[in-house]
């Protein structure tokens, strides 16, 4: 039997955030603090108190919530390194829909400043498309992938995230996708959510947001990974600056392959997966996907002391 000697560092998505998160870090950790600050001075405001204080209506805005999560989970990273912290070398890095611009960031592809602006800038392009062609998106329970992408041809709605056996997300105009929900109960799904989203994200409803982000691509430096990157668009490596580019616009019109992303990373012999950052969404998805794979969760002060 083949040892699963590897280890994957994994960042969370939108939805991982929580009023209060990284106060512990900034209080503990003068790295973790570096970070807030920086983000707070590239953004031209205080994301940190966002983070810390809240409002939760404030912090769960799309704008708002995507550079918080960047930059809480980019601080675990740099206080848990700071703190001496036994961390093994990572064979590889990905991130769930925004949590890949954190994994950007520890890549080397963009600095951390870069990263944070760029999904700031991402979060607002989102908003925007999704006010000009209202969308929303809802999780689907129980259903197999097959099943539900056939109720998607059939009401004109998308898949969205394929996040686990049993656990997907589908995503379009409002009308279809109630029409959708209604199916999926219909086709035999144990429970359909509605999710707390400003838009048919991770559709081609988003192409304006990809217009939007080009231009902003196009005026930062991109490196070649130094740590392999598994995209979420093709469930495969990201190997130079340019692949990445290309990822990140398609990742705003294509399903987020999350399952397929972390199948992949078990293949090639990673047995532990580090979730760095607010929540463990990621950790139970995996454990979901491979009941092998070992997780280990890095959000605050007692797991980096703990580790």
């Amino acid at each position: 039997m083949v040892e699963m000697t590897k280890a994957a560092f994994v960042f969370p998505g939108q939805g991982s955030q929580s009023v209060g998160m990284g106060r512990d870090l900034y209080d503990n950790f003068p790295a973790a603090k570096a970070i807030f600050d920086q983000a707070d001075n590239v953004l031209g405001f205080s994301i940190s108190q966002l983070c810390f204080a809240g409002p939760d209506d404030e912090l769960r805005k799309t704008v708002n919530a995507q550079p918080a999560l960047v930059t809480m989970s980019f601080a675990c990273l740099q206080a848990a390194r700071a703190a001496g912290a036994k961390l093994p070398q990572p064979a590889f890095t990905a991130g769930h829909s925004l949590g890949e611009y954190t994994a950007l960031a520890f890549a080397g592809v963009l600095d951390f400043g870069d990263a944070v602006r760029l999904a700031r800038e991402r979060g607002r392009l989102m908003y925007e498309a999704g006010t000009a062609q209202p969308g929303s998106m809802a999780a689907v329970l129980g259903l197999d992938e097959a099943v539900l992408a056939e109720v998607c041809r059939q009401t004109g709605v998308w898949l969205a995230n394929i996040n686990c056996p049993g656990q997907l997300v589908i995503s379009g105009a409002v009308m279809n996708l109630n029409q959708a929900m209604e199916q999926a109960k219909a086709r035999g799904a144990s429970r359909v959510v509605p999710l707390q989203v400003s838009g048919a994200f991770h559709t081609p409803l988003m192409q304006l947001a990809a217009d939007g982000l080009s231009k902003m691509i196009s005026t930062l430096q991109f490196r070649e990974p130094a740590i392999t990157i598994i995209g979420n668009v093709n469930a495969q490596p990201l190997t130079t600056a340019q692949a990445v580019k290309d990822e990140l616009l398609k990742q705003l019109t294509s399903p987020v392959q999350w399952q397929r992303s972390v199948e992949y990373m078990a293949k090639q012999n990673t047995g532990t997966f580090y979730e760095i950052g607010p929540g463990k969404v990621l950790s139970g998805l995996i454990k979901r996907i491979n009941k092998e794979a070992a997780t280990v969760n890095i959000g605050d002060v007692a797991a980096i002391k703990a580790l």
